[in-house]
């Protein structure tokens, strides 16, 4: 029963109480990883085991030392998990742990807490980490194994790019993730179950991988009938590299990328670009990881020209 004095009580904000948390959100985020974790050790064993190992631990070790360094709480320890993992998943399965350490180190200390810890960096911290890895050890970093055996070769996009003469694999191949590559970007099954499950928890907006996936198809089915390479074309750039993985679990980082529904698929739309752009203009094969660090630094600039008019206020014409 509502009494006046009920009506009389004051509170601060937030008025309207939510289950979800950051916690919660991180722990979902670690779910949807599960399928890509499971499928890069099954293709790549134990080099991947070691690399995904080392590259968590670190980053757990290097958020903890941070954070008692700057006396700030100890809350940051599932999104160093997070950028740990996602580091390991885009990086050579047999590159070498010190390597592996040295770049998670770098995403933490560097991309990460230099730029006033969470919610504060500009950049995706394990995209910077990954980008210092192969600016640091380009041969390392671009040294590919099979599947299984453990044979060095290319990856599909570096044989179409390079025209070794190597046969592609096929779009199946691509699909279910037996081709050569980063941990636990080969998968396109997984990645997408994991990003389904993001989707339907709420925890990313569709605007952005829907616009990032759909502009690099465009463009790509565009680029395929001028090259005269048939339908498959744009599909293969969607299945293969890194595209899946970074256009559902890094262009859709909530403290990088824009907060309104234009400013998203813009930011989207630019992602595609580059990517396309760097694939078919650039002397790198990939694309990715540039595209996407490219487009966080235009990010307050997004935010700025797409942000609604607060209502009631007066141009000012001074």
């Amino acid at each position: 029963m509502t009494t006046s004095n009920d009506l009389l009580v004051v509170t601060s904000s937030p008025h309207v109480h939510s289950p979800d948390s950051v916690p919660n959100a991180m722990r979902d985020v670690l779910i949807a990883l599960v399928p890509a974790l499971l499928a890069g050790l099954y293709f790549f064993r134990l080099p991947a085991l070691a690399v995904i190992a080392a590259c968590v631990a670190s980053a757990y070790a290097a958020e903890i030392i941070c954070l008692r360094v700057m006396k700030k709480p100890q809350t940051g320890e599932a999104s160093a998990i997070i950028t740990g993992l996602l580091l390991a998943f885009c990086i050579p399965p047999h590159l070498p742990v010190w390597m592996a350490v040295l770049g998670s180190v770098f995403s933490i200390v560097i991309a990460k807490h230099l730029f006033g810890g969470l919610g504060q960096n500009i950049f995706n911290p394990a995209l910077i980490g990954r980008a210092f890895l192969l600016a640091s050890f380009p041969v390392a970093m671009t040294s590919w194994s099979r599947p299984l055996d453990g044979v060095t070769t290319a990856t599909p996009l570096s044989i179409m790019k390079e025209a070794t003469g190597q046969a592609l694999p096929s779009l199946s191949e691509l699909f279910l993730g037996n081709v050569s590559g980063s941990i636990a970007e080969t998968s396109a099954l997984a990645i997408l179950l994991g990003g389904a499950y993001l989707l339907y928890r709420g925890h990313i907006d569709w605007r952005i991988p829907g616009s990032f996936l759909g502009t690099v198809f465009i463009l790509m089915s565009i680029a395929g009938w001028v090259k005269g390479a048939g339908f498959w074309y744009p599909f293969f750039h969607l299945f293969a590299g890194g595209l899946l993985l970074g256009a559902f679990f890094m262009a859709t980082d909530w403290v990088t990328t824009p907060v309104t529904k234009l400013g998203r698929i813009i930011f989207g739309v630019g992602c595609g670009s580059l990517v396309v752009l760097i694939r078919l203009k650039g002397g790198y094969p990939e694309g990715v990881a540039y595209s996407i660090l490219l487009m966080n630094l235009v990010t307050p600039l997004i935010d700025r020209y797409t942000r609604a008019r607060v209502f009631g206020r007066v141009k000012s014409h001074a």
